[in-house]
């Protein structure tokens, strides 16, 4: 007998108070792992959007009326089906272990997830009309959770980042991620609602709740639709012309650090290479040329002849160059992972450099590095931990002030939210991809495109291999490139100054329903003690 046959074995839960028990287990099973599927299918490479709601419902249904060791355990199986295929990027070049443990600890949060959902059973029984939106504020507190813990968090997977083809990405100019993953969990839980099967009341005709909630679903759906994304964060009309410049790398891989020399030279030689297409009137002159995350790892500030390389890419273009650089320091095996700005004519602009403020715990830094290696001797393949930036990525480059994240730092909202507080009218992304794929490159231009709409600002992602390309205050996507190619694309962009409701309103609608969330744990924890009291004897 496995833990979930002797969980559901044991009586009497209050929740099987209710009419109707929890789904069999050799349904609930099945129904929770296909729950992970359609999760994962809704997020990019395949993008099949309306399936998250699907899997909301699915993961709700396998853990409805179950006791809490059962709800966490089929949470955990949709977890598993979720994150090992969704991050299945990080072991193609450093083995299955980190691979594992990632997706692993995910997969908790979504036990956690089915944990809580079986907790509140007994108060969805009883007010059924509200389960949709208990459903959406549970999965708003899993991901802040999931965001901030351990070690800064891991935000990948949000639901909000597999909605950006649907209508609910018009959502985030109103309430950011949190209020996009708000929606698709709520839109879940009415479409769990309408397929239910036992509805209370024998006077109600079956039909009638499930059109009911059919057509909230439809309405939640469509709001998004007629959210003014690209308005309420005004600017002056200005625009500017930004190229993003793709250099490529030899090989893919982690090795590519081992090429440094070469991936420089490629960013170097496809600037001097534009600046000649410019002079023979093929193509327009940029006003500002961005180069991904570690188009430089040699530190140009130190290295003189890289640093001169890229002083030459510089002068050629006659506009700035936002490089990505590795920069040494400042103490001794230490580094920062930078984007600085390197004026024609000048070089370097030392007051315009960003240091990225969030580095990837156990590949950029380790902590705890005995113990991590206890667990695998690979992290001594980290030899230098990268430190964190102090000061938000915002970088005026004189066409425009630009609000720089660097790589995974797209994911996490207030990274993102202090530059455009600081007052950047651009959004820029600089990202390496060449340790990873195109599923994960298009999983984090899917986040661009999220954060476009939140702040209501023209966005760029620049990577070394792709995929790069500009996206729209609207969300739409273009000069998209290929994958392990090299290119240099360019277009011209408005220039934004205002901010959206989501830009004003800052964390609060997260901190809002994630209180929320528990708020509704502590309701049924109060509901589950009185119905408690009622079916024993003397209480």
């Amino acid at each position: 007998m496995t833990t979930l046959d002797r969980d559901e074995a044991r009586a009497p839960d209050v929740a099987r108070q209710s009419a109707g028990g929890p789904l069999p287990l050799r349904v609930a099973v099945p129904l929770a792992v296909a729950a992970g599927v359609a999760l994962l299918l809704a997020f990019p490479p395949y993008g099949v959007w309306p399936l998250a709601p699907v899997g909301v419902a699915a993961l709700g249904a396998a853990v409805h009326r179950r006791r809490l060791r059962a709800g966490a355990g089929l949470g955990f199986l949709t977890g598993v089906a979720l994150f090992a295929p969704l991050l299945e990027w990080t072991n193609l070049h450093t083995g299955y272990l980190p691979w594992a443990l990632l997706s692993l600890l995910q997969a908790g949060y979504l036990a956690l997830l089915g944990a809580a959902t079986a907790w509140v059973s007994p108060l969805v029984d009883r007010y059924r009309w509200g389960w949709p939106a208990v459903t959406g504020l549970l999965w708003v507190g899993q991901e802040a959770l999931r965001g901030r813990t351990p070690f800064g968090g891991f935000p990948w997977g949000r639901l909000a980042f597999s909605q950006d083809g649907s209508p609910l990405l018009g959502l985030a100019w109103l309430g950011g991620a949190p209020l996009v993953t708000f929606a698709a969990a709520l839109t879940g839980g009415l479409l769990l609602a309408a397929a239910w099967r036992r509805w209370p009341g024998r006077d109600v005709q079956a039909w009638t709740p499930v059109a009911v909630l059919a057509a909230v679903a439809l309405a939640v759906t469509g709001g998004g639709l007629l959210a003014p994304t690209g308005a309420g964060a005004g600017g002056d009309g200005r625009r500017v012309t930004v190229a993003i410049v793709q250099g490529n790398v030899p090989r893919l891989g982690l090795d590519f650090n081992a090429q440094r020399q070469a991936v420089l030279n490629n960013h170097v030689d496809a600037t001097i290479e534009l600046a000649a297409q410019v002079a023979a009137g093929t193509r327009a002159r940029p006003d500002l040329v961005v180069w991904p995350e570690n188009s430089s790892d040699i530190d140009p500030l130190r290295n003189p002849s890289a640093g001169t390389r890229i002083s030459a890419a510089a002068d050629a273009i006659g506009a700035p160059i936002l490089v990505g650089a590795v920069l040494l320091g400042p103490g001794a095996g230490q580094v920062r992972n930078a984007g600085i700005l390197w004026r024609p004519g000048t070089g370097p602009d030392m007051d315009q450099l960003y240091t990225k403020r969030h580095p990837v715990p156990f590949a950029e830094y380790v902590p705890l590095r005995k113990i991590a290696r206890a667990v695998s001797s690979q992290v001594d393949r980290i030899r230098a931990d990268f430190v964190p930036g102090a000061t938000p990525g915002v970088v005026d480059t004189g066409p425009a002030v630009l609000g720089d994240v660097i790589c995974f730092e797209v994911a996490y909202d207030g990274l993102v939210r202090d530059t455009v507080d600081g007052g950047a009218q651009l959004l820029v992304v600089q990202t390496n991809n060449a340790t990873f794929d195109v599923a994960e490159a298009r999983q984090q231009l899917a986040m661009v495109r999220l954060r476009a709409v939140e702040h209501g600002r023209g966005a760029l992602m620049a990577s070394t291999v792709g995929v790069s390309g500009f996206v729209t205050p609207d969300g739409r996507v273009s000069g998209a490139t290929g994958f392990n190619t090299r290119a240099v694309v360019l277009r011209q962009m408005a220039l934004t100054d205002g901010r959206t409701p989501a830009s004003r309103a800052g964390v609060w609608p997260e901190a809002a329903l994630a209180g929320l969330a528990v708020l509704v744990l502590v309701g049924a924890a109060v509901l589950r003690r009185a119905r408690r009291r009622e079916v024993t004897p003397g209480g």
